[in-house]
């Protein structure tokens, strides 16, 4: 092969090396929001987020060619966010109505969480909702729930007692010193905090399975083909042989 012929296919090498690596340098940055919700989505002690959904949620931004800079908010305020698009991605659960409007979902499921009504082993199993009636029920502070749920809690001839507590294992502490009759919660972090506590299992209904996707707001720059970019993702990682599964 002629010398000057070599020169030109290592220079077109060397630029599209250089060409890479200068796009690799400026991937868009994307906005990811959670909320506190472990083991899937929390922060540590100092603050870095953590949690399997983020960890997944890292990748396929990675592999869909964007970066991701990722903020623990309370749930209205990721919401306000996903809003006005301050907050670009958030990996949660779809169908939310005061998010209808405002956001796009990407078709990939990653998941799914459980919501159960926990109770203590000296109380009968509830009859739902008329065993609500005039009890206490222990829920988590900035947790919201879906339509159905909020009706039962929300009913004024129910008049169900609602305790707050700021976590899982003081929910759990709080059911077993009887200052609530039932508890409702996500099964993975309620079984990570009983676990913790040393409890034993407790009986329970469930009430919903919730898939878990990721959400894109509107008004992300190019928010529908970052929802597909990250569908192609998911859908490369997982035909490479990739375990795209949360626990």
């Amino acid at each position: 092969m002629p010398r000057s012929v070599c020169l030109a296919l290592l220079a077109v090498l060397f630029c599209g090396s250089s060409h890479a690596a200068t796009a690799n340098d400026i991937r868009p940055l994307v906005q990811v929001g959670y909320y506190e919700f472990p083991p899937y989505s929390y922060s540590d002690n100092q603050d870095r987020p953590l949690g399997t959904i983020l960890q997944l949620s890292k990748r396929l931004l990675e592999h869909a060619g964007y970066r991701a800079e990722f903020r623990s908010y309370p749930s209205a305020r990721l919401y306000n966010a996903l809003q006005d698009g301050s907050v670009q991605v958030w990996p949660g659960a779809p169908g939310k109505a005061e998010l209808r409007e405002h956001t796009l979902e990407a078709r990939t499921q990653l998941g799914e969480i459980i919501l159960n009504l926990y109770f203590r082993r000296d109380t009968l199993m509830p009859r739902l909702p008329e065993d609500l009636k005039g009890r206490g029920v222990i829920m988590i502070s900035g947790y919201t729930y879906w339509q159905p749920i909020n009706q039962m809690l929300n009913d004024p001839l129910l008049a169900v007692q609602q305790h707050r507590t700021g976590s899982h294992t003081a929910a759990l502490e709080m059911l077993q010193r009887g200052r609530g009759d039932f508890l409702l919660d996500y099964s993975t972090p309620i079984e990570q905090a009983r676990k913790h506590l040393g409890m034993p299992e407790l009986p329970y209904i469930q009430l919903q399975r919730i898939p878990l996707k990721l959400i894109v707001s509107n008004r992300a720059p190019g928010a529908e083909a970052l929802r597909d970019a990250l569908d192609r993702a998911y859908e490369e990682l997982l035909a490479a042989g990739i375990d795209m599964r949360l626990p």
